[in-house]
């Protein structure tokens, strides 16, 4: 029986275990779904690294892969690259060309492969910087732009295998298979090198939690294939021989989940919280019984507990509101949904208590790039799930809880440093144990949750230490609240910027007969609008310390996103740069 010790080993474990699944890998092309089975991906990806070698790239090489879109073409490319020995670099499609440029140098790409007409635009604009840039090629036709299936055809017409088996067996499983730059909240990327060993221990040692059927499960993929939580989460899959389909873009999602029914699928909690607005704007137009209903059945839902821990009457209610209220969740999800695995940001328990009530159980996992990424996460099974946390530590890693409170991580899943960069890895990684920079604590049996960034704490003039997370992930749970971010670093009250719910405020004026106007300036300078968003900081503010509650507050007329510049690929918030550009706000709060 084969072994997997490296990652192109997974395509070729999945053939002997599963002979070759009919759509190992599926990508929607001109609104057809086309199929590539186990046994055209091995050949096509052995076509790439015999092409690879005929070009000249040599063990260590680096090859950059962007995409916009996931697609079976970067998995073909991911495993050509990996069985020469060479590492794939993927590098987020929305970033700046300044950090195409800082990456592409950084790492000393040779060849670079993009999916589509923009991406190639911003490659064109800083090409002429990155000497060491041999050719470009594009998966998507583009005139002007060499295609990928040049090197597809090239690598069909050779008759160089051998070299490939010889440089394939040359690769231990402590060799580098890549290096992923982290997105980061201030300053440049930081280049995480990660072994085979590295991701392949992590695909192991998660799998267990995952309940797949083997070999009988699908899976749509549609969070970005350059970060690595997905990239893992889809080695799984392979591992575990199950279909998957590459989600078009994340606009077309609801048609894709329709279209392809998976049984899982990778999230991130604004995904969620999108799904669960939409269900619940659905419930706010119906009238009469099943208006009463739905509503029932929400409010059932957000007392859930797992493990009957409610009793027999709520278990009994519960399954009365499955079978008339949930059910049609299900169905709107494709009708398969078994699962979905969650990552990236803090899930709100709300979410995770209504959507586990809905058979539709969301795992919430914990992990940094620098840990391949996954760290711990829940499982429904063998009381595996509590709500409120990021679950146990999968097998082989160890996690323990620094005097301070930092989570501190050890195995083989633990990076092998920042790419030319010893000083940086030596910051993070003392004694064989990863420093996370995330604050958290372990409870009795065994879960880790997750409470703050160490690094984002700090001390109001008083002299009291503040926990923005909580607070922000606490204030998160009202509707009216899309991001929020806590400030008051040396001052004398915590405050806030909040990015208001702009969709939901607009719902909650019609229902309430109050003009807002027709532009999210007018809506956030309304005074009955504000003084709503007081009533729910009130609330919620009780739950906190009266040195901890959020003082004052303005909200913001911007949509926080990546290409805003408000938050990093991964949705987290980018600190000092929402602070630059709210000053004259902070100044307001503060003067």
């Amino acid at each position: 029986m084969a072994s997997i010790t490296r990652l192109f080993d997974i395509p070729y474990y999945q053939k002997e275990q599963f002979n070759s699944i009919p759509d190992a890998l599926t990508t929607k092309e001109n609104g057809v779904w086309v199929k590539t089975s186990t046994q055209e991906y091995i050949d096509k990806s052995n076509a790439i690294s015999r092409a690879l070698l005929q070009m000249g790239v040599q063990k260590d090489d680096k090859i950059a892969v962007i995409s916009s879109n996931n697609r079976t073409e970067w998995h073909i490319m991911d495993i050509g690259i990996l069985q020469t020995g060479a590492q794939n670099v993927p590098v987020y499609p929305t970033i700046s060309e300044d950090d195409y440029e800082y990456i592409l140098n950084h790492c000393g790409a040779t060849y670079c492969f993009v999916s589509d007409t923009e991406v190639l635009r911003k490659i064109n604009l800083i090409k002429d910087k990155v000497p060491q840039l041999k050719e470009v090629y594009s998966f998507d036709t583009i005139n002007g732009c060499k295609n990928w299936t040049e090197v597809l055809k090239q690598g069909e017409e050779a008759n160089n295998q051998d070299e490939v088996e010889a440089r394939k067996n040359s690769i231990i499983t402590d060799d580098l298979a890549t290096i992923i730059y982290t997105s980061g909240t201030t300053g440049r990327p930081k280049g995480v090198m990660l072994s085979h060993r590295n991701i392949v221990s992590n695909v192991i040692d998660s799998a267990p939690r995952i309940p797949f059927q083997a070999g009988k499960s699908r899976a749509l993929s549609f969070l970005p294939i350059c970060h690595i939580f997905e990239r893992m989460v889809v080695y799984l899959y392979q591992h575990y021989g199950v279909a998957i389909y590459f989600g078009e873009s994340i606009e077309k999602i609801s048609d894709n989940i329709k279209e392809v029914k998976p049984t899982v699928m990778t999230v991130v909690p604004r995904l969620i919280e999108k799904v669960y607005d939409k269900i619940y704007a659905k419930g706010n137009d119906l009238s009469g019984i099943k208006r009463k209903l739905f509503f029932w059945a929400i409010e059932l839902g957000l007392k859930y507990e797992p493990y009957g821990a409610n009793g027999f009457w709520y278990e009994f209610q519960l399954k009365i509101a499955r079978k008339l209220i949930f059910s049609k969740w299900k169905e709107g999800l494709g009708g398969n949904l078994e699962l979905m695995v969650s990552g990236s940001a803090a899930l709100q328990p709300r979410l995770c208590r209504v959507f586990a009530a809905a058979e539709i159980p969301v795992m919430e996992g914990y992990g940094l790039s620098e840990t391949s990424p996954v760290i711990s996460v829940n499982d429904m099974r063998n009381r595996g799930f509590k709500i409120g946390t990021v679950g146990k530590p999968i097998d082989n890693v160890e996690v323990k809880i620094a005097e301070d409170g930092e989570i501190l991580c050890k195995g083989p899943n633990v990076m092998l440093g920042y790419f030319k960069d010893e000083t940086k890895t030596a910051e993070v990684i003392e004694n064989g144990y990863f420093h996370t920079g995330d604050i958290g604590e372990i409870d009795a049996e065994g879960f880790l949750k997750i409470t703050d960034r160490k690094k984002e704490m700090f001390k109001t003039s008083g002299g009291k230490y503040i926990a923005p997370q909580i607070l922000e992930n606490a204030m998160k749970q009202s509707r009216f609240i899309e991001q929020i971010m806590v400030i008051g670093d040396g001052q004398k009250m915590p405050a806030a910027f909040i990015q208001p719910n702009f969709d939901f405020v607009k719902d909650w004026a019609k229902i309430h007969k109050i003009n807002i106007g027709n532009t999210n300036e007018s809506m956030i300078a309304n005074k009955i609008v504000i003084g709503r968003f007081q009533e729910e900081i009130n609330v919620i503010n009780e739950k906190f310390g009266h040195w901890e509650q959020i003082k004052r507050f303005e909200l913001t007329p911007d949509v926080w996103t990546p290409d805003n510049g408000h938050l990093t690929p991964t949705m987290k918030l980018k600190r000092k740069i929402i602070l630059e550009k709210y000053k004259n706000l902070y100044d307001k709060i503060y003067s």
